[in-house]
C-alpha cells in the first residue's frame, strides 16, 4: 500500500485542547508525530504530542517556524484567524481546506451555503442594526434567537427573543458584532452525523447520534438515535452532500433537527466533533483515527458500530464522579488533563457501553 504521507511524518495541529489531544493519540497509533500550535500554556494536547509551540496566532515568526517544521497541517477548531492561514498555506498542505473554514466561520455564510445545496435550514436573516432586526422579527416571528455570526460556541454569543420587546436587549447583548436571526424549529430531537471524506473523494459516515443539550452545552450523545431507516439514510446522505460540495478532506460533524417534515440542518463543524466521541468505544476506527486517515491519504476505516453507546460529557464538578465511574462496569473514561476545573468547562467524557 502506498500512502500519501510517509510514516514518521509530522502532523501540525492548530489548537491544543481536548480534540487536539485525541487527534494526537490517534496519529501516534498510526505512526505519525504531532506538533501542536497553541497560544495557551500547557495545553491538554501538549501532554501527548511530540512538540508544542506556544505562541499567539498573529506571531508570524512562530507560525513560519511551525509551518516549516511539519509535513501537513490540520486543526481542532474553526475560528482560526485568516492571516495565520494565509501564511501557513504556503508552507504545508492544510486539511480540511480553506473553503470549509470560510463557510463555517460565519453563520450567515453557512446557512446560505446550505440553502444553495437545496438543504432545509431554520429561517434566518442578516442583522446589522435595530431596523433590520425589527424587519426580520416581523417576517420570522418569535420565539427566535439572535446569534453572533462568528465565534459563538457552547451557547455563547446568543440571545433568545421570546417577544418583540426583547429585541433591544438581545441586540445589546451582541455588543455590536454582526449577527443573524434564526427562527425556532419545531423539532422532536437533534441528531448529528460524523462523516469523513478522503483525499481520493471517498466518503464514510458513522451512525447518527442523538444529542441532548443543557444550557447550550452538549450533555449526552446516544447511539443508535431515534430515526427511521429512511431518516438515517437521509442524514448520512446530507453529510456526504456537504462534504462533497466543500471538496472536504477530513472528518466533519453535521447537526440536524428531526421534524415531521424531514431533517433540517442546524450547523456544520469542519473538524472532529464532541458528538462523535462515542466512536472511541463503539467502533473499530473512531472519528479521530478516521480524521488522521483522511488527511494523510490512508483508506478510510469502516464506521460500522459494534456496540450501543451513551456518551456523557463530564462538565465542571462532574469530575467528582470520576472515582465512582472508574469502578462502574462498561464505562470508558476519557479525561482531558485540564489543570483547573471550572463551571461549564468540559473536563472529559465517559462512554457508557452496551455490548451487542
Amino acid at each position: 500500500m502506498t500512502l500519501s504521507l510517509p510514516l514518521g511524518s509530522t502532523i501540525g495541529i492548530i489548537g491544543g485542547g481536548q480534540l487536539g489531544r485525541m487527534l494526537s493519540v490517534a496519529a501516534s497509533r498510526l505512526g505519525f508525530q504531532c506538533h501542536i500550535f497553541e497560544p495557551g500554556a500547557e495545553p491538554p494536547a501538549g501532554q501527548v504530542a511530540q512538540r508544542v509551540t506556544t505562541a499567539a496566532y498573529d506571531d508570524e515568526s512562530a507560525l513560519r517556524a511551525f509551518g516549516n517544521a511539519v509535513d501537513l497541517i490540520t486543526y481542532e477548531f474553526e475560528n482560526i484567524p485568516t492571516a495565520a492561514l494565509d501564511l501557513l498555506q504556503d508552507l504545508a498542505p492544510i486539511h480540511p481546506g480553506r473553503e470549509a473554514l470560510r463557510v463555517s466561520q460565519d453563520r450567515l455564510t453557512e446557512k446560505t451555503f446550505l440553502q444553495q445545496l437545496g438543504l432545509k435550514t431554520a429561517p434566518f436573516a442578516d442583522i446589522t442594526d435595530a431596523a433590520s432586526l425589527e424587519m426580520a422579527l416581523a417576517e420570522i416571528g418569535t420565539p427566535s434567537i439572535l446569534k453572533t455570526r462568528r465565534f459563538g460556541y457552547d451557547g455563547k454569543g446568543q440571545a433568545r427573543i421570546t417577544a418583540p420587546e426583547d429585541a433591544a436587549q438581545a441586540l445589546a447583548d451582541m455588543q455590536g458584532a454582526p449577527s443573524i436571526l434564526e427562527g425556532f424549529v419545531d423539532f422532536s430531537h437533534e441528531v448529528s452525523v460524523i462523516a469523513a471524506r478522503g483525499l481520493d473523494g471517498a466518503v464514510a459516515a458513522f451512525d447518527p447520534g442523538e444529542n441532548v443539550h443543557s444550557d447550550g452545552i452538549l450533555r449526552t450523545t446516544t447511539v443508535p438515535a431515534r430515526l427511521s431507516a429512511s431518516q438515517r439514510t437521509d442524514a448520512v446522505l446530507i453529510a456526504a452532500q456537504v462534504a462533497n460540495a466543500l471538496n472536504y478532506v477530513g472528518v466533519l460533524g453535521v447537526e440536524l433537527f428531526v421534524t415531521p417534515g424531514g431533517l433540517i440542518v442546524n450547523e456544520i463543524a469542519p473538524r472532529v466533533h464532541n458528538s462523535g466521541h462515542w466512536t472511541q468505544n463503539g467502533c473499530a476506527v473512531d472519528q479521530f483515527e478516521q480524521h488522521i486517515r483522511a488527511i494523510t491519504g490512508w483508506p478510510l476505516g469502516d464506521g460500522q458500530r459494534h456496540a450501543d453507546v451513551v456518551m456523557e460529557n463530564l462538565i465542571g464538578d462532574d469530575m467528582e464522579r470520576v472515582p465512582d465511574l472508574a469502578k462502574t462496569p462498561d464505562c470508558a473514561l476519557h479525561l482531558y488533563g485540564k489543570a483547573e476545573t471550572k463551571p461549564g468547562r468540559k473536563m472529559g467524557h465517559v462512554n457508557h457501553v452496551k455490548r451487542a
